[in-house]
């Protein structure tokens, strides 16, 4: 009798140490990962002492760890981009994109890995493993000026591009907030509605006004459709269908050619040239430019809204035509689209993450590319002088800049939610351009009047950086 019981006592130990075991493994091994990526996993405390760095261009850093704590000496000038990691409330932005790269060596499924770097961290010891560093493209002094311009106005975003390239120089959201405080302040952020934690560059959606007649007018030059001397004229208003179309307070800029209704942002010029352009044309080169697809970009973005062109009344084909109707852009994509009349008609792949340090090595790169080659390099160079001439003699007179020549459009686009928004797009110098400038002022009115300012000084600080100006 008492050997049966030993032997059922016996079985039944096992029995329990094979359910331990299995179930040891099935954490450790099959779950592991799962629980490692937990934003609630205490570990991830330990580990971000061993978290890498993210770094500007020229090595400034805008990320590191102190310990258990994420520093971020640039505070709200990066929030968006850089972004955050909270045990709570997990990660965000650059944190989030490469956060395998930035994190220590995955030791989930290696329980005496994992031990060993408890230990180091309570003990004061350096980590025994490190996460990568992740160098951007960003260049401070530009993001410095840009985000200071920015943060006089409520609501408002820009984007400085290198159009050689792609690479994001700067890029600033407003409102933000200080990532270092973010467990304090993530649920008032979240109830925020001025929406701080939305990156207005990548991800707000704006009508783009006349900054759109970049497009429209690259579009009907390479079609064919229009040539420079063609002309048109602007009365002041416009009868498509059953509607009326207007100029800006009530303008009316009478017979002129093409260069002169851009430098002078004739809305009903444009409404004609659309419309001579046509509505086929017109979304052909919609496609060609991969405005409302996705822009390949290595953070969150989102892609332009259009209307479909089933949808598409002569009315609204004409108000696309000058940025209004249906159609919604961000910054970034308008940024992209200065930038291919810039590049001779070659479309950039963004980009502001350039290069994976792992122990001071480069484990990985990121350059330049090209998404679309939507339009000829000669249309490119008919379009750039008209965007000259909008700053010579036209509405983007007050973007001008001692020395250098500038290209431009101005944007003034009205919306149902208040105020029209102001735009600006530039670049310089134009017969060498080495920055290209998209800025949004939400419901601020007039783009000569408030975005303008802003991008001629952003434009000015980053040519100085690029040593293409006195």
């Amino acid at each position: 009798m008492i050997n049966r019981s030993i032997a059922t006592l016996s079985f039944l130990i096992l029995a329990l140490l094979a359910i331990l075991v299995a179930r040891l493994w099935y954490v450790q091994l099959d779950e592991g990962r799962a629980i490692s990526s937990r934003a609630s996993n205490p570990r991830n405390g330990v580990l971000q002492a061993g978290r890498g760095r993210i770094l500007a261009t020229d090595g400034t850093v805008l990320a590191y760890s102190k310990g258990s704590r994420r520093i971020y000496p640039y505070g709200g000038s990066l929030a968006q981009v850089v972004g955050y990691v909270s045990q709570r409330y997990g990660e965000s932005g650059i944190e989030d994109a490469y956060d395998q790269a930035l994190s220590p060596p995955d030791v989930s499924g290696d329980p005496v890995g994992q031990i060993n770097e408890i230990r180091a961290a309570i003990a004061g010891q350096p980590f025994l493993s490190r996460g990568a560093d992740v160098v951007t493209t960003i260049v401070p002094a530009i993001q410095q000026e840009l985000y200071s311009l920015l943060s006089r106005h409520p609501r408002a975003a820009g984007v400085v591009l290198d159009p050689r390239s792609g690479a994001v120089l700067a890029i600033a959201s407003v409102p933000s907030f200080d990532p270092n405080h973010i467990d304090a302040i993530f649920q008032r952020l979240l109830h925020d509605p001025r929406s701080p934690l939305l990156d207005r560059a990548t991800q707000g959606l704006y009508p783009p006004g006349s900054t759109f007649k970049m497009f429209t007018a690259s579009a009907a030059l390479d079609s064919g459709s229009v040539t420079p001397d063609s002309h048109f004229e602007d009365p002041g208003y416009f009868v498509v269908g059953n509607g009326v179309l207007h100029d800006n307070e009530g303008e009316a800029t009478g017979y002129q050619d093409v260069t002169t209704a851009f430098a002078l942002s004739s809305n009903v010029d444009f409404a004609q040239i659309t419309l001579k352009t046509g509505i086929d044309e017109f979304y052909d080169y919609l496609a060609r430019w991969g405005i409302g697809a996705s822009l390949d970009f290595q953070l969150p973005s989102s892609p332009s809204d259009v209307p479909p062109i089933t949808d598409v009344s002569p009315g609204e084909l004409a108000q696309m035509g000058f940025g209004q109707g249906a159609l919604l852009v961000t910054p970034l994509q308008m940024a992209l689209i200065g930038a291919t009349i810039a590049n001779g008609g070659n479309e950039p792949r963004p980009f502001i993450v350039r290069q994976i340090v792992r122990g001071g090595v480069a484990a990985g790169a990121f350059g330049g590319g090209t998404l679309a080659s939507p339009i000829s390099a000669d249309t490119a160079e008919e379009v750039k002088n008209m965007m000259i001439a909008v700053v010579e003699r036209g509405t983007g007179t007050v973007a001008s800049l001692p020395n250098v020549v500038v290209a431009g459009k101005t944007g003034t686009a009205t919306n149902p939610h208040g105020a029209p928004h102001s735009w600006f797009v530039c670049f310089a110098p134009a017969d060498d351009p080495r920055a290209v400038v998209a800025i949004v002022v939400e419901n601020a009115g007039y783009g000569a009047a408030v975005a303008a300012p802003i991008a001629r000084d952003v434009l000015r600080v980053a040519l100085q950086s690029t040593g293409t100006a006195q």
